[in-house]
């Protein structure tokens, strides 16, 4: 399995390394940005996030990167692709693009440009036909950049996640195909 590191403008988003997860945690488990993601994870819910990222990782040779800035190897987040499954999902086993920055990286392009970035492999590295994006009503900056990406809401595959009370359901869809990703010039 070919390790991953794709470069942009001012990213580099790359396979996990011992020692990011505390680089990672620290600007990106606050009650800002976990606010649509079920709260700030205690111990146990860190694990967890290790555990789905490795697991991700061996499964299907790509899971979320870690997001450094090049000017001055900052983690920024993560960004990057995985296979959908969270429970009560209809688009299991999907090509699913994702992302969590750190709330001083907000509004500066950076999501944008990894995203571009990760859809870019996931279409032309990893052989994806179509990717989905999913986020919730209330959270408007995903689902305004999953529309600047020319992704297209999928009511049709809202689905309810129980693991979730009803502020963070349904789990609404968008996605879009090989051919408008490269029509979008």
């Amino acid at each position: 399995m070919d390790d991953v590191r794709i470069e942009t403008d001012r990213l580099v988003l790359r396979d996990w390394r011992e020692g990011d997860l505390p680089r990672f945690l620290e600007g990106t488990n606050t009650p800002a940005v976990m606010r649509w993601l079920g709260g700030v994870m205690d111990e146990s819910g860190q694990a967890a996030l290790v555990e789905r990222v490795t697991g991700c990782r061996a499964r299907n040779g790509f899971c979320f990167w870690i997001v450094e800035r090049k000017s001055d190897g900052a983690v920024l987040g993560f960004c990057g692709l995985k296979r959908a499954d969270a429970p009560g999902s209809t688009v299991t086993g999907q090509f699913e693009v994702g992302w969590r920055l750190r709330e001083d990286a907000w509004g500066q392009g950076y999501a944008r440009e990894a995203a571009t970035a990760a859809l870019d492999a996931a279409f032309g590295r990893f052989g994806a036909d179509e990717v989905v994006a999913l986020t919730v009503d209330g959270n408007a900056p995903s689902w305004g950049l999953m529309l600047r990406l020319g992704m297209r809401r999928r009511e049709d595959l809202d689905y309810v996640d129980p693991r979730y009370g009803a502020d963070l359901n349904p789990t609404t869809v968008y996605s879009i195909d090989k051919a408008a990703w490269d029509a979008r010039g």
